[in-house]
């Protein structure tokens, strides 16, 4: 009998939101990504293991993390 386990991460993106960039400094757009990363088995994701919200500044393309109530909080446009 075989048992296949392993993690799967999904990348979705919430949205873009035009800011400040805490790196560059430049007024750009800034995408929001919900990663969430869960065990799977049988190729079947079931239990969400880690999940983490970024945002990447599209000028100088640096990602870092945000809090998921700093992420709900950020007027998507």
């Amino acid at each position: 009998m075989f048992l296949i386990f392993g993690l799967r991460t999904s990348v979705k993106r919430s949205g873009v939101v035009s800011a400040v960039c805490r790196n560059c400094g430049q007024h750009a757009a800034q995408v929001i990504t919900k990663r969430s990363t869960r065990f799977s088995l049988f190729f079947v994701p079931l239990i969400p293991v880690r999940t983490r919200y970024v945002q990447q500044c599209s000028f100088c393309g640096v990602e870092y993390a945000v809090s998921k109530d700093e992420a709900r909080r950020l007027p998507v446009g």
